[in-house]
Parts: C-alpha cells; sequence; structure tokens
C-alpha cells in the first residue's frame, strides 16, 4: 500500500477510536505510519480525509445492508417484504456495540464546526442513495438515474438519516424494521382509499 491506502486505513481507526472532532492530524499519523506533509499531499486537509475515511466505513457496511451478499435480499424488488428485509439489515448494524453511525450524528450535530466534512458528505449522500436504490428495486447501481438518486435515493437517505438519529438518541424507542414496513404499509393503504375515493 501507497501512503494514499495508508492515511484511508488509519484515518479510519482514528475515527472509530475518536470520532471527527477529537482526531488529530498527528493522530492519524501516528495511526498511518506516514507523516504531516502526505496528508496534504494526497487528501488536501486532515477534514477532507476524515470525510472520505466516513465515506469509505459507510461503503464498508455494503454487503451487511444486503444480508451478508449479493442477491441476498428476500422479496421482488420493490415489494413489502423487500423493504423490510432491507430495514432490517440496516437497522441491524444500528444495533451493533460501537456502531459508525454515532459518526455521523456527530458530523451532523458538529457541522458548523467541521466545514468540509460536512461539505464533502453532503456531496456524497446523492451517491450513497443511488447505491440504496438497487438494493430496494433490484437493477445496478450504475443504471440509476440522477432524477431517480434525486428522488427516490434521497427518499431512503432521509429515512435513513432519521433512523441514525433515533437508534442513537433512544434505542429502546427507535422503530425497527416491522414499524417501519406498518407505517409504509398504512401510507400505500390511505394513497389507494384517496384514489378511489377520487374516482368514485
Amino acid at each position: 500500500m501507497g501512503h494514499r491506502e495508508d492515511l484511508l486505513d488509519g484515518a479510519k481507526r482514528c475515527l472509530a477510536q475518536k470520532g471527527f472532532a477529537r482526531t488529530t492530524a498527528r493522530d492519524i499519523v501516528k495511526e498511518s505510519g506516514t507523516n504531516l506533509a502526505s496528508i496534504g499531499y494526497h487528501y488536501g486537509s486532515k477534514d477532507a480525509l476524515l470525510a472520505q475515511a466516513y465515506v469509505a466505513l459507510v461503503e464498508d457496511m455494503g454487503p451487511a445492508f444486503e444480508g451478508g451478499g449479493e442477491g441476498s435480499l428476500p422479496g421482488e424488488p420493490g415489494s413489502l417484504e423487500r423493504f423490510q428485509a432491507l430495514w432490517s439489515n440496516i437497522i441491524g448494524t444500528m444495533r451493533e456495540p460501537g456502531s459508525i453511525w454515532r459518526l455521523g450524528m456527530e458530523a451532523l450535530v458538529m457541522g458548523d464546526r467541521m466545514p468540509e466534512v460536512r461539505d464533502h458528505l453532503a456531496r456524497a449522500q446523492r451517491e450513497a442513495g443511488r447505491g440504496l436504490v438497487p438494493l430496494l428495486m433490484g437493477g445496478r447501481e450504475e443504471d440509476v438515474s440522477d432524477e431517480t438518486a434525486d428522488t427516490l435515493g434521497a427518499f431512503c437517505v432521509t429515512l435513513m438519516t432519521g433512523l441514525i438519529a433515533q437508534w442513537n438518541f433512544d434505542p429502546a424507542t427507535a422503530p425497527d424494521a416491522d414499524r417501519l414496513t406498518e407505517g409504509l404499509r398504512q401510507v400505500i393503504a390511505g394513497m389507494r382509499l384517496a384514489e378511489n375515493t377520487t374516482a368514485s
């Protein structure tokens, strides 16, 4: 591995141990076995490196979202069964001790103090949504249009952000996938009733 990869791996370990605010550039250098100049050369700044490290940690969760492997989610694409299975897997990652999602809450709460982290993660949200769409609807990530990423993908990211907040704030009352799916089922039933009423 070169310095760029060493820095990224070191930053990921620092985030897991200390979070965004308490990680210093010297921590990353010590953890990665590199030097301070490498951070600026490869990433521009410590905060840009930390933001990319967090995105990499989230990407590492991809197999867990699928339940361990590609194509392992049950239910037809777009079905409530698929929705429930996907969100059950995602919520499962929030239940784990030391879940990385606490880092997302830290970035959200301290965004004004870490503008470079906030801006990088804001740009990454669209691609996060693009990655969630195929898990729910089937197909390939590269085929997801910008319009779908900005609608269905944004819906998924918004739902996920809310779940992260609730699971970090009070796990005892945070919704599980069953309650989430039942809520969606009620929304769909209400829409169908409204459509039938309008049609008659």
